[in-house]
């Protein structure tokens, strides 16, 4: 319903009060319609948005320094005991006497990656124990978001003496820099009375230092990323910015920016004269067969749960038509998918064609509706079996732990009940995670990990919040009413480091 109300004008001389549009919303809180606003009335919004979330951005870092106090160091496993910390370890330890486990939490809580929640849980204490005044103009909306994480970026590695000089020096302007001249500002500073701490930095910064892999939003393409000394990189672009317009240069009609991607890549996948031995790419690609067969683009699926003699015929009849085969050194496999997406089974060009060949065995002269394949079945060793981990890396693709991106040839398979528990070595009962979210699960106390026959992973939080992750490429059910997680139990995998 939208009417009219009169609303508070924008402080100008002569102009106490001005009549504007409204919308009501759901609860029955009017707000002032955004198109009807005069621009400044909208700039008086925009400028109270930005105090709001600021006080805000205090109020969570409250928060989450009371909820990091309540989650001390000393129920982590000690060192030189089973699932401790290892020296040299990059990342995951907030210190400060912090549980290594709490930044999983907090990413859980607010349905974001660890990376992020370990960024908030550093500004928050680099607030409190060294920028105090900082975080005061942060909670009175004096000092927004963005620079108040300017400075505690930089002065997070020096000592509270030098943070708070630094801070007296520029807080008093710091609304009137850009973020990246109080940025340049505060570590120009820093430099000056705190030269070690610099140097710190740099020390993490290498010690922290990875290639990273983006998707893109364009379909079908990723970026490729990484941190390096200043120098080097600069030596790198340059080098592959000369390629490139040498290749402009002999009539290659492509942009500049396209012929520096292609220059990069090349240079990776075909080094020259490098004197390294050989090495092949690991690539999996995942498609469906009407996509790869171009009668349509969503994923194939097997009308009802039953994989029969009838469906594997046809599959085999599909692929031999699409003349797949497997890349010299790589392997084939096809994963059978159900009507929501849930995997049915994993098999091999060999095995479909030994299936088809062999067909029911209860009834090998007529059509039915028998399974003929299925899950790998359970195993009574610890141990998952080959079929076991193929299936489950093939489902899985990645860590299953919520917002947890690690490829899956560098996660763990893990029991989700434990075997100590009665869990069973079974699919139904084996999930991937990366080593990191398997300690967590393993030793920190509090967590709960359940999981459903077709893979939906339900992981509970300390602090009481679920998030649930499911398999890539199920579909949830059009309506859908979370289990209720079972009272945690205090034993758990003999984690395999």
């Amino acid at each position: 319903m939208t009417t009219t109300a009169e609303l508070p004008g924008p402080e100008v001389p002569g102009s106490f009060r001005s009549r504007v549009d409204v919308f009501w919303v759901g609860d029955g809180h009017a707000e002032p319609d955004p198109f009807a606003l005069s621009p400044d009335r909208a700039a008086v919004e925009l400028q109270a948005i930005q105090q709001r979330r600021a006080r805000d951005t205090a109020r969570e870092a409250e928060l989450i320094l009371g909820m990091a106090g309540a989650r001390p160091a000393r129920t982590d496993p000690l060192p030189g005991t089973s699932g401790a910390r290892k020296a040299g370890w990059s990342g995951g330890d907030p210190g400060d006497g912090i549980s290594e486990f709490f930044t999983a939490e907090l990413a859980t809580v607010i349905n974001l990656g660890r990376t992020t929640a370990s960024k908030k849980l550093d500004h928050a204490l680099t607030w409190q124990k060294k920028l105090p005044r900082t975080f005061a103009a942060l909670k009175a909306g004096e000092l927004d978001e963005p620079r108040a994480r300017a400075l505690a970026d930089v002065l997070m590695h020096t000592n509270a003496a030098v943070a708070r000089q630094v801070e007296d020096a520029l807080l008093p302007e710091a609304s009137d820099l850009s973020v990246y001249k109080l940025r340049d500002r505060a570590t120009e500073l820093m430099v000056e009375l705190d030269a070690k701490a610099a140097d710190l930095r740099r020390e993490e910064a290498e010690k922290t230092a990875d290639v990273h892999l983006y998707p893109s939003a364009t379909d079908g393409r990723s970026t490729i990323a990484t941190d390096l000394p200043t120098d080097e990189a600069v030596e790198c672009y340059d080098i592959v910015d000369q390629l490139a317009k040498m290749l402009k240069a002999d009539g290659d009609p492509r942009r500049i920016g396209a012929l520096r991607a292609h220059v990069l890549s090349r240079l990776i996948r075909r080094p020259a004269d490098h004197g390294l031995p050989a090495v092949a790419a690991n690539v999996t690609v995942a498609a469906d067969l009407d996509a790869l067969g171009g009668t349509g683009s969503t994923p194939g699926e097997v009308d009802g749960l039953p994989i029969t003699a009838a469906h594997v015929r046809e599959l085999l009849a599909r692929v031999g038509a699409l003349g797949l085969t497997a890349p010299d050194g790589g392997t084939l496999t096809f994963a059978i998918t159900g009507p929501d997406g849930q995997l049915l089974a994993t098999l091999t060009p060999t095995e479909l064609t030994r299936l088809a060949r062999r067909g029911c065995p209860q009834h090998p002269e007529t059509p039915c509706d028998c399974p003929v394949t299925g899950p790998p079945p359970a195993t009574g060793a610890y141990q998952p079996t080959a079929r076991q981990r193929a299936f489950t890396t093939t489902r899985d693709r990645r860590c299953r732990f919520p917002n947890c991106g690690q490829r899956v040839g560098w996660t763990d398979l893990d029991h989700v009940t434990s075997a100590a528990c009665g869990g069973a070595t079974d699919c139904a009962n084996l999930c991937c995670l990366c080593r990191s979210h398997h300690r967590l699960k393993t030793f920190a106390p509090g967590w709960r990990f359940t999981m459903t026959p077709d893979g939906v992973l339900q992981v509970t939080t300390p602090s009481g919040v679920t998030r649930t992750t499911r398999p890539p490429g199920m579909r949830p059910p059009p309506t859908e009413t979370a289990p209720e997680p079972p009272a945690p139990s205090s034993d758990d995998d003999p984690p395999p480091f």
